[in-house]
């Protein structure tokens, strides 16, 4: 089935003859200005610098990695490297040197290319001095051993190479929670068959517009973004950064979007910077008023134009779904890891069940083990890890399921409902077993609480550990702590009342740092390092659980 379907560069040499001169790619200039390249520039760009790569001689399937944010040359970049015969290895933008050094020397790179970067200097001693290097067009101060002028001034390559499905494409190194990274390897098979079925399931075209912001090293942003485009024919604006993120999201006006809990969560902020929560909710109540609201609403945001918002990572608070339902906005949930292209399950539009994903997508065979392990197969489910043959086995069962690490449920239509992860149920000092994830899921559904950690391995009884959006921090700060801190003994009332006694909440943590992927307590996907939150105040959760207050502050 693999060899059937249709494959990244096959496509991407159809397009490019189909419509060469339709825009394809847009770049914010630190000037200001919009770089657009059709989809003849992108092929041109590509096949000389893989004439350049080829003319290193390295041998077929070196690995070559690509260390930028987002942008244009990223996506020019990966298909030079393919059209070379070689295998891209994408690494975050804001890793720590070590880890930078880690990627590179594990995946035992040939070469690496340089592109956008906020903080170069405090990555660069990641990079062993005996690599070389190759400056993208845009790039941060410092020494490389070339530039990308250097790779245009070679004649273009003439062939249209096509690799076979069943070769090697990527290393994609997994953020992880805990632990080493690991590298999820993708032939073009994978690729290709979730390329393939994704853009079949949602219909997007050569007239979709998607605006790519989240890193495109990520498996979520590479199909949605990047495979997608090259499947669909969408145009990709790229975001300039986090401060112009709102002028980039309305220049590009998309109409798929994906983005993770965070994302959704800061937009909703944000509009109620601009409106109170009660005045919006009261206007959107209101017949033919409301549904005018919540267009404009969107159009402020540049969601106007809209058909397929999707969101992964982790669970959306139904109470936030519902919020962008009344604004007009259906946002589906979607499931996926990198060890399977991200191609798993997704919400159906019109379909929405309250606490459930989402049906499996076509071409997934799905079942529960007898420990409620979702267990997925498909054509998009990895070779194996990169130098792992141990971990691989223990990923992969004998007929070719994926162990997720997710325990979950099925109902009768093959709608599918996580209840939490097979290795992160703690113990009580009592011997009860408690599954942090859908308390966690309880809580983050109060607009004040941004990130949330439940604790209690060892303990009498579980905590939360939360860290308060920027409004609720502002409230803490402005005079309305009291109002505040009732709100959160109320919830913390109305979420016990619905666990078992052994799983209710000891009390909430409010906790001064804010989790970020700087300070190490999130992965580069956002996601919450629990091994390091809990080694981080491990130390207060005796002191904590004595003092026995609903809500602490944590000072």
């Amino acid at each position: 089935m693999v060899d059937a379907v249709r494959l990244p560069l096959e496509v991407f040499y159809q397009r490019e003859a189909l419509h060469p001169h339709k825009r394809y790619l847009v770049q914010p200039l630190p000037d200001g200005q919009l770089q657009e390249l059709s989809w003849a520039e992108v092929g041109e760009q590509a096949r000389r610098a893989a004439s350049w790569l080829r003319a290193r001689e390295l041998p077929l399937g070196s690995r070559i990695a690509i260390l930028s944010k987002n942008c244009a040359h990223w996506i020019i970049a990966d298909l030079a490297i393919w059209m070379a015969g070689h295998v891209s290895v994408p690494l975050y933008p804001n890793l720590t040197a070590e880890s930078v050094r880690q990627v590179l020397e594990h995946s035992e790179a040939q070469l690496l290319l340089v592109g956008k970067l906020d903080d170069w200097p405090s990555m660069a001693p990641g990079v062993p001095d005996t690599l070389p290097s190759v400056a993208l067009p845009l790039h941060p101060e410092g020494r490389f051993s070339h530039h990308w002028q250097d790779l245009q001034a070679s004649a273009p390559i003439r062939d249209d190479p096509q690799p076979p499905a069943d070769r090697l494409a990527t290393i994609i190194y997994t953020s992880g929670t805990t632990g080493a990274p690991k590298g999820v390897m993708h032939n073009f098979g994978n690729f290709g068959f979730a390329a393939n079925q994704a853009i079949e399931l949602f219909a997007v075209g050569e007239e979709d517009r998607v605006l790519s912001y989240l890193p495109l090293c990520h498996v979520a942003e590479r199909m949605f973004v990047e495979l997608a485009s090259i499947y669909s024919g969408q145009t990709v604006f790229f975001a300039e950064s986090l401060e112009t993120f709102l002028d980039d999201l309305r220049r590009a006006r998309p109409t798929v979007i994906f983005g993770v809990p965070r994302i959704w969560t800061k937009f909703q902020m944000g509009v109620f910077g601009k409106m109170p929560a009660k005045r919006l909710d009261l206007l959107l109540g209101l017949p033919l008023i409301g549904r005018l609201v919540g267009r404009r609403v969107l159009a402020g945001l540049g969601l106007d134009a809209v058909r397929y918002a999707l969101s992964g990572a982790a669970p959306v608070p139904e109470a936030l779904l519902g919020w962008y339902r009344r604004l007009g906005l259906e946002v589906l949930e979607i499931y996926g890891m990198t060890e399977n292209c991200g191609y798993s399950h997704v919400g159906r539009p019109g379909r929405f069940k309250s606490g459930w994903i989402g049906h499996s997508n076509p071409g997934v065979e799905v079942r529960i083990a007898a420990d409620g392990e979702v267990q997925v197969r498909s054509g998009a489910t990895m070779q194996g890890y990169y130098k792992e043959p141990e971990k691989t086995a223990d990923a992969l069962t004998v007929d070719g399921f994926l162990r997720t690490g997710d325990k979950g449920e099925q109902d009768a239509e093959g709608n599918l409902r996580l209840t939490g992860r097979l290795k992160e149920i703690f113990k009580t000092s009592k011997g009860k077993y408690v599954a942090p994830a859908p308390i966690e899921n309880r809580l983050a559904a109060h607009a004040r609480i941004e990130q949330v950690c439940v604790v209690g391995d060892g303990l009498p009884q579980p905590m939360a550990l939360c860290v308060l959006s920027e409004a609720g921090r502002q409230e803490a700060t402005n005079g309305a702590r009291g109002l505040l801190e009732a709100s959160l003994r109320a919830l913390l009332e109305e979420v016990n009342a619905a666990l078992d006694q052994h799983e209710r909440l000891h009390g909430l943590v409010l906790v001064k740092e804010v989790w970020a992927v700087d300070n190490g307590f999130l992965t580069p996907t956002l996601k919450i390092k629990r091994n390091v939150v809990e080694g981080s105040y491990a130390g207060r959760f005796v002191e904590w659980l004595e003092r026995g207050e609903a809500v602490l502050w944590h000072d």
